[in-house]
């Protein structure tokens, strides 16, 4: 290593330790308080630092966001994250070790933070609800950590982790008895779920978009209960205190008669935006299908092509085509015709008619190959060469003695 490159080592490793020393510097990470941007961001969003929150969470978009309660009660996105990873593939998690991050709705208690986790800072998501035990499903320790390493998780890096730990810290310390995680496959889009309309967890993500839906009507976290093995939203039961258990048929309840009207009118709408979308998508799905099989059309017949020229070479004794009389080569039985010389009248009382040699015979298909090449013929109306020849036996006088009598 030069001198040169010497000189920037120090420079990097600075560069380095800085970053690392961002969160070793961190003396009470647990307490470590808000980014002052934040707090004067809640500030001028109508929120107090110790108001309600919840999160919500996007596998396919790879978004954590953070929602905080304003004065009016109602929530508003005050901070989005990008996660770092996550593990498995779209839909929710089924057993121990399938190494799939959950989807749903989870309850997340103060008992659920990890101040002293192995990834940093952490907290657990309580996989799996009283939905997911419903179904039989199991997993354990399914955690929102940092470290950016996941293996079921959604792992963030300690820089985003220290900002989440703390709005989650807050909250509860301003007298929140839980907060929502709310995990979805997706943005719940007409466009979206028309998209992923023939995935096998289809139905699934409709009973999970009920929940969505209603928090973007009211921008409040949704009620979640779970009866009859499916989860409900925002159900008022007729007779009070009415419990709604797992796997029990749900008690007699209903959206309360505001939320029912607008959710009704918001449904509608949706529904009409999802059949455009599947319309679409079925259009241009309909149109690479058609593209895909002349594609295959046209290879399926070059092949043939192919096939039928390979099986005539090989039928030609590995020649690429029979071979052709050319016109230009020295043995043209036409050229051969036309170059006979006349016969000398000593040669025609020697013999009668001689035959045509033996070297300028014509084949039958060579005549028939050249039966098309046009043979110079003599001029019907010029003077015949014999009268001609007559008459040029006769001496002329030169142009000067026209006129002399001699």
């Amino acid at each position: 290593m030069s001198i040169r490159m010497l000189r920037f080592v120090p420079l990097l490793l600075l560069g380095l330790t800085g970053c690392q020393d961002a969160l070793d510097s961190v003396a009470n990470k647990v307490e470590h308080p808000l980014p002052a941007k934040l707090v004067n961001k809640m500030k001028a969003n109508d929120m107090s630092t110790r108001s309600p929150i919840m999160m919500r969470i996007f596998k396919e978009e790879g978004a954590l966001e953070i929602w905080k309660q304003k004065g009016n009660g109602r929530y508003d996105l005050i901070a989005s994250y990008e996660i770092c990873k996550w593990s498995g593939k779209l839909g929710p998690k089924f057993k121990e070790g399938d190494r799939q991050a959950p989807e749903g709705y989870y309850r997340i208690y103060p008992s659920q933070m990890n101040p002293r986790s192995s990834y940093y800072l952490s907290f657990n998501m309580g996989y799996p609800n009283s939905y997911d035990r419903a179904h039989g499903r199991n997993g354990s320790n399914l955690m929102v950590h940092g470290a950016c390493s996941s293996a079921g998780c959604y792992s963030m890096t300690d820089e985003q982790v220290l900002e989440i730990y703390g709005f989650a810290r807050d909250a509860f310390k301003g007298g929140q008895e839980y907060f929502m995680v709310e995990a979805f496959p997706f943005r719940m889009t007409p466009e979206n779920m028309a998209r992923h309309r023939d995935n096998e967890h289809f139905e699934f993500w409709k009973m999970l978009k009920a929940g969505y839906d209603q928090f973007e009507l009211t921008k409040r976290p949704a009620k979640v209960e779970v009866c009859e093995r499916r989860y409900v939203f925002n159900q008022v039961p007729q007779i009070e205190n009415a419990a709604f258990r797992s796997t029990e048929a749900c008690p007699p309840a209903s959206l309360p008669p505001s939320l029912a009207s607008a959710y009704s009118g918001y449904e509608k709408t949706w529904n009409q935006n999802f059949a455009k979308a599947v319309a679409k998508f079925e259009h241009d799905e309909n149109r690479q299908l058609a593209a895909a099989q002349a594609k295959a059309e046209a290879e399926q017949e070059r092949a043939e092509r192919e096939a039928a020229r390979e099986a005539r070479i090989a039928a030609n004794g590995g020649q690429s085509a029979p071979a052709v009389l050319s016109l230009f080569s020295t043995g043209n039985p036409l050229k051969a015709l036309a170059a006979q010389p006349t016969p000398t009248p000593a040669s025609q009382s020697a013999a009668p008619e001689a035959p045509v040699a033996a070297e300028t015979a014509i084949p039958a298909d060579q005549m028939a190959e050249a039966a098309d090449v046009p043979v110079p013929a003599a001029n019907p109306l010029a003077p015949a060469p014999m009268a001609n020849a007559a008459a040029d036996s006769k001496p002329k006088k030169p142009l000067w003695k026209i006129w002399s009598s001699n």
